[in-house]
């Protein structure tokens, strides 16, 4: 007999009294299942793992998009409102700017933040305000009720409002841990960037117009040093990041490889004239058409003989009647080395703090095309993107930078 007045079943078969009849009344207990026999269906397999990972890294990236943009929207609105009703109203200004309208969801936010300070979940003293309560949707309720205040500061209202409605989807799908689609959290990204720049919280770095500084990037970056992408080969690379985005626009290209494919064959030479005759500069450093390095090079892709080299050497002669066409042609420089080469490389902007390079190693059976590629950004330091006034040598950039220099040093011009 159980302490609850009933009657437990007859133990394992072996034990003094077992009994298989069991008396009326009797409240018969289940037995615990065999751990194994509960263990092959709680397992995931390979795809489920996968599955779950990916859910959880497009959540990562959607939630740190979603955290900026609410810090910097409670940000604006307590520079914005805060003048306007805390000297009547003292601390409980935000529930005086919500006014009768917001009254619900505001008292809602004052009941969860002092159930927060009671059970101490309060642990930064700059959060224990209302403010710091609010939701993106109810922020953006003040931005709208209010908006003659912001008006000064922010251009366009529908930018704002049409932002935050992308954004909601996303901010409904994270905090309810569903499925995320990729299009839906490119949107949310491009969305978040749009508005931080509304709100005036646009990247000052100037590579930013050319490579847009992530918000991942921007918080973990230090990590990789100043790596800032990396591709499986070039094609992917050109997919993410077209020769458009790498070089328009730039004031200074430094290249350095075997043909330079990605510079000459993606963009075009009259862009590169252009930029020489805006006062760019262009320098160009091919492998030796005639070397004996060019001609291992071909053993090595198990290539006819003399087809690489033919094809390094047209792509001088382009580059030639591009330089031909300046009226000054120190401004557009070509030259030759004779080393084994070991990687290619293309620096835009590279004597600045604004500097992208784009890196490739060479492999013994891969082609340019099909290698790795590593695009790099100057002025990475301590994990943050830094200005053009404080750059500190830490990155791989410099390194490259700094080959390039020795090799053009020791290369020979091509007239």
């Amino acid at each position: 007999m159980g302490s609850g007045g009933l009657e437990l079943p007859p133990g394992d078969e072996g034990h003094e009294g077992n009994s298989t009849d069991v008396p009326p009344g009797a409240v018969s207990l289940a037995r615990p299942m065999n751990a194994g026999a509960i263990g092959p269906e709680l397992d995931w397999d390979a795809d489920a793992w996968h599955e779950v990972r990916t859910r959880a890294q497009r959540a990562g990236r959607a939630y740190i998009w979603l955290n900026l943009v609410e810090q910097r929207l409670r940000a604006v609105v307590a520079a914005v409102l805060r003048p306007v009703y805390e000297p009547v109203h003292g601390d409980e200004w935000v529930v005086a700017a919500a006014g009768p309208a917001g009254q619900e969801w505001v008292q809602r936010a004052v009941a969860v933040r002092e159930v927060s300070r009671r059970k101490g979940y309060l642990l930064d003293p700059a959060d224990d305000n209302v403010l710091s309560f609010l939701t993106l949707p109810q922020l953006r309720e003040l931005m709208v009720q209010h908006w003659p205040c912001f008006e000064p500061y922010v251009d366009e209202r529908r930018d704002v409002e049409l932002a935050l409605d992308e954004l909601e989807v996303t901010r409904n799908v994270v905090s309810r841990n569903r499925a995320l689609s990729e299009a839906v959290l490119n949107q949310a990204e491009r969305a978040s960037a749009r508005l931080l720049e509304v709100l005036g919280t646009g990247s000052d770095l100037p590579s930013a117009r050319r490579l847009p500084v992530d918000a991942v990037e921007d918080l973990v970056g230090d990590r990789y040093a100043d790596v800032v992408a990396v591709h499986p080969d070039r094609v992917r690379l050109l997919r993410q990041f077209p020769a458009e985005d790498i070089f328009g626009r730039a004031r200074r290209v430094d290249a350095l490889g075997i043909g330079l494919n990605l510079l000459v064959q993606n963009f075009s030479g009259r862009r590169l004239l252009r930029l020489a005759e805006s006062g760019g500069r262009v320098r160009l450093l091919f492998l030796n058409p005639a070397s004996s390095a060019i001609k291992r090079r071909e053993r090595e892709l198990g290539i006819k003989r003399g087809e690489l080299s033919r094809a390094v050497e047209t792509n001088i002669l382009h580059m030639r009647r591009v330089r031909s066409r300046l009226r000054d042609p120190g401004a557009f420089e070509i030259q030759v080395f004779d080393d084994t080469p070991r990687f290619t490389a293309y620096l835009v902007d590279g004597d600045g703090a604004d500097g992208i390079a784009v890196v490739q190693s060479y492999l013994r059976r891969t082609r340019g095309m099909e290698a790795p590629v590593l695009v790099l950004r100057n002025g990475r330091n301590g994990g943050k993107v830094v200005k053009s006034d404080q750059v500190e040598e830490g990155g791989l950039f410099p390194t490259y930078r700094e080959e390039f220099e020795l090799m053009w040093a020791d290369s020979r011009p091509v007239s």
